[in-house]
């Protein structure tokens, strides 16, 4: 029996040992499969990038140079004392920059970087060229400039690498710091092990770990950093299972993706790629070797060793780092010496923040016809935009400016609560492609996230007149008569009678006159006569959502609109009468470089190109001799073409102003509805002005062409008919549709001219 009882204890063992080892296969095998899928598929998820436009410096150009040093410092160069000679390094001086080009590539353009001399006469580039040859550059670039990432929860920002793209030091750094042995074990090391057990007991402290690279990635890639039995054990399993299936270059290549690195804020620096460009501002494969042995050095600890948190500790970890790699063979005593007395020096980073976040939420809402979210945090698209940032900081700055201005002004202004505090709104867009430049949808986007350019929903004011006189062009000229009497209309069975914001005591009144001055009772004068379904109409084909009634009040801009509309409406008026489609998105790339999706430009006319020009020339007036005749007074010399607007009490103001080049919009009020007790002229137009004057580089002072169908006729000012030569008091140079220009003379003053001739020729008789 006893003997019985010892086979059957010797069958159980056997067994169990038996079934150990089919789990066991089986387990290794499921691992293999999860190894597999995992390594085969999308090995990392990665942000998808937000790239603002390219930035184009020529000769004759004027800058801002205050917002083109702060791009620079945007972009990552680095200022020195000296001429650049790596890439990314600047010097300046009063009478120009010298300037080391990164490397760039978008699509259809790569460029390799170079060192160029850019020289100013105060604001003005009067050269570019090629600072080694002195070879003149018509037309220098400036990379996008990277605006935001789309993260998915892990919040990791990385740039995969080849390994042929990384440089030998930084291998070899790593390798002699973290798995001396890499190229010599199967996954797991015991001599490692051993090592490390005998170096800690050694200090009586943790300072060696025996874990490889293929089990720090094996732990970083499929497990948690609970340090567990279990967990140490799947580790192992792991690390054999990777050695196994992949060779030990694609093992390092997959690690130096991986490793985390440091990190920026709320996201974490993964991969050498990426760490290259956080602390050096430099691809990896330009990495010397003291800066390869200061990333080598921060893979045990990294926000320890980190050179943003102390340089000296930084710098003697990098030296350990160096020494290892001298006693190893790869570097010789002269580099060890040359490498270890240099400082640590790095580029500096801000915390990552959303630049231009309105802009940014209204991509975002295109984007998501296009890409769901988990594609945008996944797949490391690069999404190439038509911000200019230097226009945004502009117009974020002349907004705040402004705001506190008028809070300083107008002490009934100021709001203690942030949600009631004064606000606006300014879109900057080129009218002939819809290009949206600038947009600031609020005063403080962290305190609200409500985009009041998109989102709102405003009256327009008196900057919706515009379309009321645009509607009558077919039959009114711009020295047309209008009645400005006071008149009472009836709508709805009640009588409305409007009123101008300024008392005027002429009762007839000029087309241009009425606009410029932004005659309400002539302006619904003018519409009566038109007739309302007429400017409705007009409405609609310039793609105003917003319900449009053939009320009076139309006229005066009564109705909501969403200030993006208004700007765009005002953009075909600079277009030839073309309405652009705002346009955030120029076009998306994918990882290989290849153009997923181009945004082309959407137009549809909406008006004849004569039409647009006599139109841009009565809103000239509006800024010579009507209620933005202030402009003049703030530095705006080259000629604008602009419309003001004020709503009932005060509620908002508006100033919409622009050139061949360039469309700015402005809008200020309480989100509320409280009135704000000054005009658009006093709120809005400041703001105006002063954005424009900060980007100089949009402002090239020239005029509309005049395009065929329009005429251009000398008129009395008095009867608005062809002016009679010496006679006519105060003859004006006068645009007018061709068919419609005026045929006959002054019928005021021919007459005296025809008597002056009679006396003339009987004084030369008598005598």
């Amino acid at each position: 029996m006893a003997k019985k009882s010892g086979w059957t204890l010797f069958w159980i063992a056997v067994s169990g040992v038996i079934v150990f080892v089919i789990g066991l296969c089986l387990y290794c095998w499921s691992l293999s499969s999860q190894i597999e899928k995992r390594f085969s598929g999308r090995r990392w998820s990665i942000p998808s990038k937000v790239f603002s436009d390219i930035t184009v410096l020529y000769p004759g150009q004027t800058i801002n140079r205050e917002l083109f040093f702060s791009k620079l410092y945007r972009l990552g160069y680095r200022k020195v004392s000296h001429n650049p000679t790596q890439k990314g390094e600047f010097c300046a001086s009063g009478s120009g920059i010298a300037l080391f080009l990164h490397d760039f590539e978008i699509p259809s353009q790569k460029q390799e970087g170079f060192p160029v001399q850019v020289k100013f006469s105060e604001n003005i580039i009067i050269g570019i060229s090629r600072l080694a040859t002195g070879e003149p550059v018509p037309i220098l670039e400036l990379e996008p400039e990277e605006i935001m990432s789309f993260f998915g929860p892990e919040r990791e920002k990385r740039q995969l690498v080849s390994l042929k793209q990384v440089p030998r030091y930084l291998i070899d750094g790593i390798i002699v710091t973290e798995d001396n042995r890499f190229y010599h074990h199967h996954g797991v090391d015991p001599l490692g092990i051993v090592r490390a057990m005998l170096t800690n007991m050694r200090h009586l402290a943790l300072r060696q770990g025996g874990s490889t690279i293929t089990q720090q990635l094996a732990k970083n890639y499929f497990l948690t950093p609970a340090k567990t039995i279990s967990r140490k054990v799947k580790e192992l399993l792991i690390s054999i299972n990777i050695e196994i299936r992949y060779s030990k270059d694609e093992i390092l290549e997959i690690y130096l993706n991986e490793i985390y690195l440091g990190q920026k804020g709320s996201v974490s620096i993964n991969g050498v790629g990426e760490a290259s460009n956080f602390y050096f501002s430099k691809p990896v494969s330009e990495l010397s070797l003291a800066e390869s042995a200061l990333i080598a050095g921060l893979i045990r600890a990294p926000n320890y060793y980190s050179p943003y948190t102390d340089k000296n500790r930084c710098q003697e970890r990098r030296n350990l780092v160096l020494q290892a790699m001298f006693k190893q063979g790869f570097i010789s005593d002269q580099e060890l010496k040359t490498s270890s007395a240099k400082p640590v020096t790095v580029t500096g980073f801000m915390v990552y923040a959303n630049k231009a976040p309105y802009f940014i939420d209204y991509l975002a809402d295109q984007l998501k016809l296009l890409y769901p979210p988990e594609t945008l945090s996944n797949l490391g698209l690069s999404l190439y935009t038509t911000l200019d940032t230097q226009v945004q900081a502009a117009a974020e700055r002349a907004l705040a400016n402004g705001l506190s201005r008028l809070e300083k002004s107008y002490p009934q202004l100021r709001r203690s609560e942030p949600e009631k505090k004064l606000q606006g709104a300014l879109i900057v867009m080129q009218p002939n492609t819809g290009y949206i430049l600038a947009l600031v949808g609020g005063r403080n986007y962290n305190q609200t996230q409500f985009n009041r350019t998109t989102q709102s929903r405003r009256q327009p004011g008196s900057a919706f007149k515009p379309f009321v006189y645009l509607s009558a062009l077919d039959s009114f000229t711009p020295v047309s008569i209008l009645s400005n009497a006071p008149k009472t209309y009836v709508v709805d069975g009640k009588k409305w009678k409007p009123q101008n914001y300024e008392p005027d005591s002429e009762e007839r009144i000029t087309v241009r006159k009425a606009l410029a001055k932004s005659l309400n009772i002539a302006t619904v004068d003018l519409a009566m006569q038109v007739g309302l379904a007429r400017i409705v109409d007009t409405a609609k084909a310039f793609q105003f959502s917003t319900p449009v009634k053939p009320y009076p009040s139309l006229a005066l801009g009564a109705f909501e609109t969403i200030p993006i509309e208004l700007a765009r409406a005002y953009c075909a008026l600079a277009a030839d009468g073309v309405l652009p489609h705002p346009l955030s998105l120029k076009e998306v790339v994918d990882e290989k470089g290849q153009v997923l999706e181009r945004r082309q430009m959407t137009i549809k006319r909406v008006t004849s190109p004569a039409k647009a020009f006599l139109m841009s020339s009565l809103l000239r007036s509006v800024i010579t001799e009507g209620t933005a005749r202030s402009l003049l007074t703030k530095g705006v010399t080259f000629p604008v073409a602009g419309k003001t607007g004020t709503t009932n009490d005060y509620k908002d103001a508006w100033f919409v102003g622009y050139t061949p080049d360039i469309l700015v919009l402005v809008w200020v009020g309480f989100d509320n509805g409280d009135s704000i007790h000054v005009a658009g002229a006093t709120a809005a137009l400041p703001i105006w002005a002063e954005l424009v004057n900060s980007i100089p580089e949009y402002i090239s002072g020239q005029w509309f062409k005049m395009p065929s169908g329009v005429v251009k006729r000398i008129v009395c000012s008095e009867s608005g008919q062809i002016a009679v030569s010496d006679v006519c008091p105060e003859p004006r140079e006068e645009f007018f549709l061709a068919e419609n220009a005026p045929a006959d003379y002054c019928s005021v003053h021919r007459h005296m001219g025809l008597l002056d001739k009679i006396m003339k020729g009987m004084k030369d008789v008598i005598e």
